[in-house]
């Protein structure tokens, strides 16, 4: 993989983690405040779908390591 495609990975790496703890942050605001469980359940959703893309994305950043 060329070093330019390794650092717009590790770019869009750094996005998506902070957008996952920006969610997080939402969450745990919305549980405090007593909103709708269904609201914090469909922000959990999306909170997961990140980390998904995050471990996708580092699957391709980081190389197997074969023992």
């Amino acid at each position: 993989m060329a070093d330019q495609d390794q650092a717009e990975i590790r770019l869009q790496l750094a996005r998506l983690r902070q957008e996952h703890e920006d969610y997080d942050a939402a969450i745990n605001a919305m549980v405090q405040v007593g909103c709708e469980a269904l609201r914090i359940q469909r922000m959990k959703k999306k909170k997961l779908a990140l980390k998904d893309m995050i471990s996708k994305l580092e699957d391709q950043v980081i190389p197997d390591i074969i023992a």
